[in-house]
């Protein structure tokens, strides 16, 4: 049933490219922190490579990718199929932040859309790629992107995006440490 793969080659690629959401995965290193799932949407995900893949990761209510990644770097990143043949494809690696400022950043941004809120770009080097059947993941269909989150980083504008990153994106819920680039 499943199978694991060298890197992503063109058939995943062609995959991954065709879906409209993903699912990143962390953890902290302590058993006591809290696992997170999040959903992804957009046009925010980047294959660099093999090995390697990206995302925007666009300001939200939470920091915990962010936070766990700075812990401890593991993510594992999910698509399913929800037309067409059933397939489960996820990404396992260790992740890294890149924010404005860092050495990385112009080279990276330049690959995704100008889209506002933006609050950092996440770098994953994959360790493993595997996919599983997707019998049990149901049939959807795409009726288009929500435009609710750039209309509002677009409303508040970028001073207040700011304002808002310093309060809602400094920590986790579990205290780890998230954006390095807020002001106090």
């Amino acid at each position: 049933m499943g199978k694991v793969y060298d890197g992503i080659d063109d058939q995943l690629a062609g995959f991954i490219g065709r879906q409209h959401v993903f699912f990143v995965g962390t953890a902290p290193t302590g058993p006591q922190g809290h696992l997170n799932v999040s959903p992804k949407g957009l046009d925010t995900f980047r294959i660099l490579g093999p090995h390697t893949v990206a995302y925007l990761d666009l300001t939200g209510s939470g920091i915990e990718t962010v936070a766990h990644l700075r812990d401890n770097g593991r993510i594992t990143i999910m698509f399913c199929a929800f037309k067409g043949r059933p397939l489960i494809v996820r990404l396992y690696g260790r992740g890294r932040v890149v924010e404005p400022g860092d050495g990385e950043w112009d080279h990276l941004i330049a690959g995704f859309p100008d889209y506002p809120g933006v609050r950092s770009v996440v770098v994953v080097d994959v360790e493993r790629v595997a996919d599983s059947c997707g019998y049990a993941v149901p049939l959807y269909e795409f009726k288009g992107e929500r435009s609710q989150l750039i209309a509002y980083a677009e409303n508040k504008g970028p001073e207040a995006m700011e304002d808002y990153k310093a309060r809602k994106n400094r920590e986790s819920i579990d205290g780890l440490p998230g954006l390095r680039g807020v002001r106090d």
